[in-house]
């Protein structure tokens, strides 16, 4: 297994396991959206992304971070929004190799840390993230105000 930091290159690669992401969140099929999604927050820098990648190339899963900022603490936090490991290959190291990528840059880049939120009743994941190191925030509520018309 090989992670690589996406560039446009991979463009193809990560929009097919984006939208195979957003699948497996209840969202139809929409490779076109998808790539032009992924092709915005990379022409644009908005975001950063962690490709898994096997021996022959093929993409495995992915990670997409975005910046935020502590003003208490006055540093950069990155906002670990999207994790996806394809059907194929889970159970194998591949999300574990993703987070050890995601912590050794936030790491060299100074940051306080990473932040993420995931459904409650994905099991699977929390189960992960509270292996991996991550801690559930009992001190914080989070809201969510809609400003979309959909």
């Amino acid at each position: 297994m090989e992670i690589i930091k996406a560039e446009i290159r991979n463009l193809e690669t990560v929009a097919e396991l984006f939208d195979m992401y957003r699948q497996f969140y209840e969202q139809p099929p929409d490779i076109v959206a998808a790539r032009e999604f992924i092709f915005q927050r990379m022409s644009n820098n908005e975001s950063v992304i962690f490709l898994a990648t096997n021996d022959t190339g093929n993409g495995m899963g992915f990670v997409q971070l975005y910046p935020s900022y502590t003003s208490v603490g006055m540093k950069r936090m990155w906002i670990l929004n999207d994790l996806f490991v394809h059907a194929n290959h889970r159970r194998k190291g591949v999300a574990e190799g993703l987070l050890d990528t995601c912590r050794q840059f936030s790491t060299e880049g100074g940051a306080k840390g990473l932040i993420l939120e995931t459904r409650n009743s994905n099991a699977p994941a929390r189960a992960l993230y509270e292996k991996y190191g991550f801690e559930f925030d009992n001190e914080h509520a989070y809201y969510f105000l809609s400003t979309s018309n959909e």
